[in-house]
């Protein structure tokens, strides 16, 4: 049997993934919501865990963790085969997944069969990109900003002053101001709104 964990912030929604793959015979489906997921004992030896890009509780969860370029620190559960399901023309969640050293990349948008079968392939180690995603996925590495760009884009965008992030990220208020024009310039947008309205669309943040 493969373990398979489902986290996500909805309820609705993962009681629907887990009704959707608890059908598969060869499947053991738990689901959750990430809050409960910050207690490692309560879901021991998950073979895969199965999350959505657009979660906020998944992107907390990898902003925590440091997830960059350098992959390999946003996986959910210890131990743990990442599937992570998007939707095409979301570049960001596409680098954010490959940075956490994620297996598997679902489109939202098609066959609900393709969920379990990169689920076993996840489960054995092996790879499986969508085939609306492939392009993508190979364009995700020209994502421009910096692990820390991202947090203090997505702390601006969450509405925080400069003197709130600087507080927040232990900066002082010019650090802070310098990585915002680096984001404006990187991302060719015109002021900080647009920035984040550019990587929203993105999926960056």
């Amino acid at each position: 049997m493969i373990r398979v964990l489902v986290a996500h912030d909805t309820c609705l929604l993962r009681s629907a993934l887990a009704a959707l793959l608890g059908g598969e015979p060869d499947f053991e489906v738990t689901a959750t919501g990430w809050r409960l997921l910050r207690d490692p004992g309560r879901f021991p030896g998950p073979h895969v865990c199965v999350v959505d890009a657009d979660c906020p509780g998944w992107r907390r969860h990898t902003e925590r963790a440091g997830v960059g370029p350098s992959g390999g620190a946003g996986t959910a559960a210890d131990g743990c085969a990442l599937v992570v399901l998007t939707n095409s023309g979301r570049p960001g969640n596409l680098r954010r997944a490959y940075a956490a050293d994620a297996l598997g990349f679902v489109n939202k948008d098609r066959s609900a069969d393709r969920l379990p079968t990169a689920i076993r392939q996840a489960a054995q180690g092996k790879r499986f990109v969508d085939e609306s995603l492939a392009v993508e996925f190979l364009q995700a590495a020209d994502m421009p900003l910096t692990p820390r760009e991202l947090t203090v884009l997505s702390l601006s965008a969450e509405g925080a002053s400069v003197t709130e992030i600087a507080r927040s990220l232990h900066l002082c208020n010019g650090t802070v101001r310098n990585y915002l024009a680096a984001i404006t310039r990187k991302t060719g947008a015109r002021n900080r709104v647009d920035a984040i309205r550019i990587s929203r669309f993105a999926g960056w943040v």
